[in-house]
């Protein structure tokens, strides 16, 4: 008797240390349990393989005991959510978000602090954070570490980026996990800006996949006054582990209770399709904080950009486009300025004919001779126009033309200074019927040591989009922080860049082919990015023979990836001369929608390839992107996305027989031809080839 209640002691204590939860469909399961010395743990599974073996948890304070161990469970509490939410502007409609939640309530005895781990398990993953509800045994804190560890099954096939805490504008690597090594990284790639702090570190979103063909993804969601994580690499034991970024002094971040972490997720499937298709990241931030959506709405613009990367036109007045010419001196115009009101209404032109929404104009404002690599307090105001800049008039034009001028701030990562001028930036704005502003963070941050992803930034990027929606404005945002879903809360902040944009095709070795269909794995999971797609013209050698610069696709790829990355802020990133050299191809961009009611993800493969299909939101068109590495690729699509009963006309934008990206990279053809659902389209894709369809429904 003595020896049966021995055991049903033991089997009780197993019990009031570990819990185990599962996803709705039962495929994935989180095992959670407290370690010898009351140290939290997890791991996953998924279909009854190992995904995450067990791993560590907890984070570490500045000054006094860290909440990583010495723990004992006061309570537990597992529930069930499942809703469907509709998102402002969206890849699909809407959004169904379905979960098993399990709340673990913890005990540290000797300093009588508390703290909750939530999970939360999707059909597609399983996220966790830290909870610090209000108590008197702590109330301010900084956190000085986490302990969050992510230990893997084996060697995995990884995409990943180093780690810099200022720039994620890398091209990616592809190897095994025991390979990572920034060492090996060639750093004479176009960035300017590069704060790389070990070799063995990496960012997140991390793509991944085993040797059993599992996919796998660790990343984090709702980063809210929290600084981003990046990941510390052990490739002996193919081990990972949170590294936030510091501030200025050290610290990582500076919280009072009650407070959250983000979210830490980890993505899982046997299908590739099922990562692309994620909305998990989304569904981690909270609802939409905006009551009067109205003002949000999707955009196709052009704009006095592209000419500057190739050097047609300059960012300053004074044509120097070295950026360190001094600030008292006097400007002479060089002719080479781009952004002149006779210059933008060109543009407004072009776009009223074409049926586009804006006009972004970057160089319009006073302080482009100086304002890259001094560290300096004080470059533009981000009111005052150049003299061959008439802002009044040039908005004005634009009224009557039916077209938005979109506003470019620039900060020069003089971000304390951006914000003394915010609001009246936003004022200006308004006065001028500008609906959304494209900002900037080239350049070291001030205030000075801190850096583009530390917690001091990521509150002014959250910031600026609240405070725009105060004004009815929407925010793109580029060399900001990548987005972790925040979209979601606040929809006005309607895209970002924070990834290598097409621009580097045009002056550093640019983008290799199979970049594009990485993008959607990683970075695309938090948010729609500013990508600038569309270049015609891809080798920059027609601007200046010396230049051998190039884009690394075919011109039908660059139609395709209006498809396959999602935005909606959409440009049409190339000169207007170069859409009239080829109006056929430029009917897609115009055609194409931005806004989407469902998307179907029909292939899928990290790396190699990507076809998406989507319907446009309102309508019955449809419109599909099929894009490449640099390897062509030939395969048979169905069609039975599409409505059964009816006939559709499919505009096939495509790659010619003989197209290749990098010898004959705007060979390509279109053909139209009757389908519905019951059809299937063959693709045949160039090396960093793509295919463009638009499908019509046809009445009789």
């Amino acid at each position: 008797m003595k020896k049966i209640s021995s055991i049903i002691l033991v089997l009780f204590t197993v019990m009031m240390h570990s819990q185990s939860v599962l996803s709705p469909s039962k495929e994935i399961a989180l095992d959670f349990k407290l370690t010898a010395g009351g140290v939290p743990s997890y791991s996953v599974n998924y279909k009854n393989k190992a995904v995450i073996l067990e791993s560590l948890m907890g984070v570490k304070l500045k000054g006094t005991t860290d909440l990583a161990s010495d723990f004992s469970i006061e309570d537990r509490k597992s529930t069930t959510f499942n809703e469907s939410w509709k998102p402002v502007l969206g890849e699909q409609s809407s959004i169904n978000n379905h979960y098993n939640e399990l709340t673990v309530s913890l005990l540290q005895a000797k300093t009588n602090r508390k703290i909750n781990i939530i999970f939360r398990i999707f059909d597609e993953g399983v996220a966790f954070r830290y909870d610090f509800p209000k108590q008197a045994e702590l109330n301010y804190f900084i956190i000085s570490d986490e302990v969050s560890q992510f230990n893997l099954t084996g060697n995995h096939k990884v995409f990943w980026l180093p780690a810099d805490y200022d720039s994620q504008e890398y091209a990616y690597n592809e190897t095994n996990f025991s390979e990572i090594n920034n060492d090996n990284i060639d750093l004479n790639n176009g960035i300017a800006l590069k704060s790389i702090g070990s070799k063995y570190r990496v960012q997140s979103p991390l793509m991944m996949k085993s040797a059993i063909g599992l996919y796998l993804n660790i990343f984090e969601a709702a980063v809210v006054n929290y600084p981003v994580m990046h990941l510390d690499v052990d490739v002996k034991n193919y081990k990972l582990s949170a590294n936030l970024v510091p501030n200025a002094i050290g610290d990582k971040a500076y919280l009072q209770t009650p407070c959250v972490s983000p979210w830490r997720t980890i993505m899982v499937s046997d299908d590739a399709m099922d990562i692309v298709g994620s909305r998990m990241i989304l569904n981690l931030n909270d609802p939409c904080k905006i009551d009067d959506t109205s003002f949000i709405k999707p955009m196709k613009f052009i704009g006095i950009w592209w000419e500057m990367h190739v050097g047609k036109a300059t960012w300053d007045y004074a044509g120097s486009q070295n950026a360190q010419n001094a600030a008292n001196a006097e400007l002479k115009p060089s002719g080479k300025h781009g952004a002149t009101t006779e210059n933008t209404k060109k543009y407004i032109d072009f776009a009223a004919k074409n049926g586009f929404d804006g006009v972004l104009v970057e160089g319009w404002n006073v302080g482009w001779e100086d304002w890259f690599g001094n560290w300096k307090e004080e470059v533009f105001d981000f009111v005052t126009p150049y003299p061959d800049f008439d802002i009044k008039a040039v908005s004005e034009y634009a009224k009557s033309k039916g077209i938005k001028m979109i506003m470019h701030s620039e900060t020069s990562g003089s971000v304390a200074n951006f914000e003394r001028h915010l609001d009246r930036d936003f004022e200006n704005m308004v006065k001028y019927n500008y609906p959304a502003v494209k900002t900037g963070y080239v350049g070291k941050i001030i205030p000075r040591g801190e850096f583009h992803d530390g917690q001091t930034m990521v509150n002014h990027y959250n910031f600026v989009a609240r405070r725009a929606a105060d004004y009815k404005l929407m925010v793109d945002s580029h060399e900001s922080s990548r987005p972790t879903g925040y979209s979601r809360t606040y929809p006005n902040y309607i895209a970002a860049e924070a990834a290598r944009g097409n621009e580097f095709n045009a002056w550093s070795d640019g983008n290799p082919p199979m970049h594009e269909t990485i993008l959607p794995f990683t970075r695309l999971l938090g948010g729609p990015m500013d990508y600038t797609p569309g270049i015609f013209e891809v080798k920059m050698n027609i601007y200046d023979k010396s230049k051998t610069a190039q884009v690394h696709t075919t011109l039908a790829k660059q139609l395709a990836l209006y498809v396959t990355m999602y935005s909606p802020l959409q440009m049409a990133a190339d000169l207007p001369e170069n859409y009239e050299k080829y109006p056929d191809a430029f009917q897609f961009i115009k055609d194409v929608a931005l806004d989407w009611d469902e998307t179907k993800i029909l292939q899928a493969e990290p790396g190699d390839y990507l076809t998406i299909a989507r319907k446009t939101k309102g309508k019955e068109t449809w419109f599909l992107g099929a894009i490449t590495d640099e390897n062509a690729r030939k395969s048979e699509i169905s069609l039975d996305f599409l409505p059964s009963g009816k006939k559709f006309k499919a505009i096939i934008y495509e790659d010619a027989k003989d197209a290749d990206w990098k010898n004959n990279p705007i060979a390509y053809k279109i053909r139209t031809i009757e389908v519905s659902s019951k059809s299937k389209i063959n693709l045949n894709l160039a090396p960093g080839g793509g295919t463009a369809i638009s499908f019509e429904p046809l009445k009789y």
